[in-house]
């Protein structure tokens, strides 16, 4: 699984303010990942990537372990190019299913989906077009399918915006469960 391995090229340092992470896609070039976890902001934006923006309703409880403070899609919006996207996560729970996040974009319907401790793939109408991973502080790694061709600029920002948003990749249910059982005899 190619996000299982290391990036042929990894994001740049974010600054010590809790400043931008950077990402160097091999189909999109540099792109600009600026992750507010305290305001429930997320923008993504590069030369040839179209500009997304996530942003978290204020007021709304905010949640550590997901970067962007919640997975309640009803105090999520988010915008590609100026446009909304409906944005509807999964509750993040005990399977890797719930760890879903799906998009619905100019007619077309977007997936991010866990599949390994570490990784997810981006999905659009049903095809596999990209896999990702993410350390949760905004950094993330992209894998483009080479028989996708090419993808959109859209399905850049939507994937690095999803990563970077819920992060990537969930335990199986039977290690979450075993873990819980070992947490509550030890």
């Amino acid at each position: 699984m190619a996000y299982d391995r290391a990036p042929a090229t990894g994001p740049a340092d974010r600054s010590s303010d809790g400043g931008p992470g950077l990402a160097e896609d091999r189909a999109f070039g540099a792109v600009r990942l600026d992750l507010d976890s305290d305001a429930g902001l997320l923008t993504v934006r590069g030369d040839r990537v179209a500009t997304a923006e996530l942003r978290r309703s204020p007021g709304a409880p905010a949640a550590r372990h997901v970067p962007v403070g919640t997975r309640d899609g009803g105090y999520l919006r988010l915008t590609v190019d100026g446009r909304p996207a409906h944005l509807t996560p999964g509750k993040g729970r005990l399977t890797r299913r719930s760890h879903r996040v799906e998009v619905i974009y100019g007619g077309a319907v977007y997936r991010l989906l866990p599949d390994s401790p570490n990784g997810s793939r981006l999905v659009k109408e049903g095809r596999r077009i990209a896999d990702f991973s993410s350390d949760g502080t905004g950094h993330v790694w992209a894998d483009w399918h080479p028989d996708v061709a090419p993808p959109l600029r859209e399905d850049a920002a939507i994937g690095y915006t999803l990563a970077a948003a819920f992060g990537t990749g969930a335990e199986p249910a039977w290690r979450l469960l075993l873990q819980a059982v070992l947490d509550t005899v030890g």
